[in-house]
């Protein structure tokens, strides 16, 4: 299946006018977090996604803003530390952020909860995250069977590979959540792009945690595969040729992302009618054959 073209609310200067261009467009699939855009992400995308209910939104728990932290220690569910710390994925926290993020975002039911950077309060304990995770993941099998959200995954920077986690990990600790082997577990997303190469050199081999997430039938988000814009100065015009001739440079770089084997789409920051249908260019293209990708990570690694 041909991956799909999201977007990503993180580096958003205006989500308001990049969720108007993205819909424009035909995007339907819009990712965000309760502290994106100084912790006004939720409350922008609100109108549009009144007028649009259509629209697939992923949100997540984990990181909360000062705010947040504030109004989350006042309801009782985090304490002074963990407040100043500004990470939490305890299950009272859990269910406390499902409530609030649904308000803001004015859905009775959440279509995905992702963990936020679970990893961020490992500190080298795996056993301990592994731990946490698995409670975590039971405070979402409680919100799926009381209809509060659709379905959960991890959403991380550096979980898979700094090896505090597996797919196989993942799927260990919603089975145990859900006490059966009907789980509601159903995403992760990660970075992917050619910076962040390893995930689609390992796909493209069967192995590393999107091959692993899809034989689950998980949904594989691609996060930043521009790198944060880095990729614009990176991709010259022979690298791009050899990616797709036919491309600008910024769409062949997201043309290899989109043609990693076994990815569900991909999450793109863009706010012009312009950038999208730069972007969705590489996504209607024929997907690059896994020989010339394998000869474009060489590339890339030499």
């Amino acid at each position: 299946m041909r991956a799909t073209l999201g977007l990503g609310t993180y580096r958003c200067r205006d989500v308001t006018a990049a969720a108007q261009a993205a819909i424009a467009a035909g995007v339907t699939a819009i990712d965000t977090a309760p502290v994106y855009a100084r912790g006004t992400a939720h409350a922008q995308l609100a109108p549009l996604l009144a007028d649009h209910p259509d629209a697939r939104v992923s949100t997540k728990v984990g990181h909360m803003t000062h705010r947040q932290a504030q109004a989350a220690q006042r309801a009782g569910v985090i304490t002074a530390q963990i407040a100043t710390r500004g990470h939490c994925i305890a299950p009272d926290y859990l269910e406390h952020q499902v409530a609030v993020n649904a308000a803001e975002l004015g859905r009775e039911r959440l279509d995905l909860l992702y963990l936020h950077n679970p990893e961020h309060d490992a500190h080298g304990d795996r056993d301990r995250l592994l731990k946490q995770i698995t409670q975590a993941f039971a405070a979402c099998e409680k919100a799926a069977h009381d209809g509060k959200i659709h379905g959960y995954g991890i959403a991380t920077w550096s979980g898979f590979t700094s090896g505090a986690f597996t797919v196989r990990d993942l799927l260990t600790a919603a089975h145990d959540a859900a006490g059966s082997t009907t789980m509601h577990l159903s995403a992760i997303q990660l970075p992917v792009s050619l910076v962040q190469l390893a995930p689609l050199a390992e796909a493209l081999d069967g192995a590393g945690p999107i091959a692993e997430a899809n034989e689950a039938g998980l949904q594989v988000w691609a996060s930043a595969p521009l790198s944060g814009g880095e990729l614009a100065d990176m991709v010259t015009r022979d690298l791009a040729r050899l990616i797709s001739p036919d491309l600008s440079p910024v769409a062949a770089a997201l043309a290899a992302v989109a043609s990693t084997p076994g990815l569900t789409g991909a999450l793109l920051s863009a706010s012009t009618p312009a950038h999208w249908q730069d972007a969705l260019s590489a996504f209607d293209s024929p997907p690059i054959p896994p020989r010339r990708l394998r000869e474009i990570c060489r590339v890339l690694r030499a």
